[in-house]
């Protein structure tokens, strides 16, 4: 019974390490546009947004009842099983940040725990209907919406604001930004930090300290909003460049539309139980916005990276979880090198992220090593797109003037 405890202690441990890595990991998906466009400073933006994401957390059980009832068969479900998927969710979301790709902290937790119950009991034990309806689904069908949605708040802001006085105009939608990455915070607390109280509640239930269908107890709910909360206030600054200079470069217009389109989406998944990714939603408003400003463009280079990360997602932290579940099989010397593989493995990827450092200071530097330039497509786009009215492009401004051309003689009265 001792070491049984021992097991059920180190899963909700290594549950609040993923929440604290999704805190970190999605900073971006709430305040990226906001500290791109100077909206606010990025250490303010991050406080505000660990706050909003700590009040989120206790708005609804929806998604942490989908994680712990609906996903997976809790009957069979062992402490060990739940590891293993933490372990697969935290290592994906480490080497995603180290990258800076914005993938979803969402779908490496669902996939490491897909993974890891088909190692431990098979395929029948994974609810396909609910992985279709409430997590595939959702998947594809939420950055098309709110890119759609973005994109036509977008077109609709530059056309009312067309005789707004230019400073005023831009002072009031900075504010506008604040409160709608404000919302997204909030929206982010419902919907991600609910999946850590998922997996804790769904571990409590295979350990037999809570009845099956049982909703996660309020110290769950508290301990895992804090932990989203504090990795949230270190913030995730390789991941706030990429979405707020990688994918697109943003005005306060767009970053308002952005942020708005995104958390409307994001709280009605939440009401729904819809196990959403917030990134998915984030980074299609914010390409949406993008492609709404008229000589705006997105830097696909970038958005196929990101692409790329998100349909690796599942498969990569399923398939790191089946091996962590079949190590852990041997018994508690097993379990014992899985943990220890996952602390060396995170402590490595942290001392390879410090070559580089991108914190507070330089989170919005436009020229950074490694940075991508524009792909073709980026570059067509911006060559048959009118620049915004009012801006004189680079090229017209520097084409010199022919040489035989002199300048007007003064006229004497």
């Amino acid at each position: 019974m001792e070491s049984f405890s021992l097991i059920l202690a180190i899963v909700v441990v290594t549950a609040l390490a993923f929440d604290f890595t999704n805190g970190f990991h999605d900073t971006a998906n709430a305040m990226a546009t906001t500290i791109s466009t100077g909206a606010l400073k990025p250490k303010v933006a991050v406080a505000m947004s660990a706050v909003l994401n700590l009040v989120g957390a206790f708005l609804s059980v929806e998604v942490a009842n989908t994680i712990s009832k609906g996903l997976v068969d809790e009957a069979g479900i062992r402490p060990e099983v739940i590891f293993a998927a933490l372990v697969g969710a935290i290592l994906w979301n480490l080497l995603t940040w180290l990258v800076g790709l914005p993938s979803s902290s969402s779908h490496a937790l669902m996939g490491g725990l897909i993974g890891a119950t088909v190692a431990s009991a098979g395929f029948g034990a994974v609810h396909g209907d609910v992985l279709v309806t409430k997590v595939l689904i959702p998947a594809i069908a939420a950055p098309l919406v709110a890119g759609l949605a973005a994109m036509l708040a977008t077109r609709l802001t530059y056309r009312m604001g067309k005789k707004a006085n230019g400073k005023a105009a831009e002072k009031g939608y900075r504010a506008g930004q604040i409160a709608s990455a404000g919302l997204v915070s909030l929206a982010h607390g419902t919907n991600d930090a609910q999946k850590t109280m998922g997996i804790i509640t769904l571990a409590l239930v295979a350990g037999g300290t809570l009845a099956p269908d049982s909703d996660p107890p309020m110290w769950v709910i508290l301990s895992a909003g804090i932990a989203i909360a504090l990795g949230t206030y270190l913030g995730g600054w390789r991941i706030i460049r990429t979405m707020g200079k990688g994918l697109t470069d943003l005005q306060p217009q767009q970053g308002f539309a952005a942020q708005t389109s995104a958390a409307t989406v994001i709280l009605a998944s939440s009401h729904l139980g819809f196990s959403l990714s917030t990134t998915h939603s984030v980074s299609g408003s914010v390409m949406g916005a993008g492609l709404g400003r008229k000589g705006g463009v997105v830097r696909w280079s970038t958005a196929t990276r990101m692409f790329v990360a998100w349909g690796l997602t599942l498969p990569a932290a399923a398939l790191v979880a089946a091996l962590a579940e079949w190590v852990c099989g041997f018994g508690s010397w097993g379990t014992a090198v899985v943990a220890v593989f996952l602390v060396s493995s995170s402590a490595a990827i942290w001392k390879i992220s410090r070559r580089e450092v991108v914190d507070h200071t330089n989170v919005n530097d436009h020229d950074v090593p490694g940075e991508e330039p524009s792909g073709v497509v980026t570059q067509a786009m911006a060559a048959v797109s009118p620049p915004p009215a009012g801006t004189v492009t680079e090229e017209f401004a520097t084409i010199p003037a022919p040489a035989d051309t002199a300048p007007p003689a003064k006229t004497t009265v």
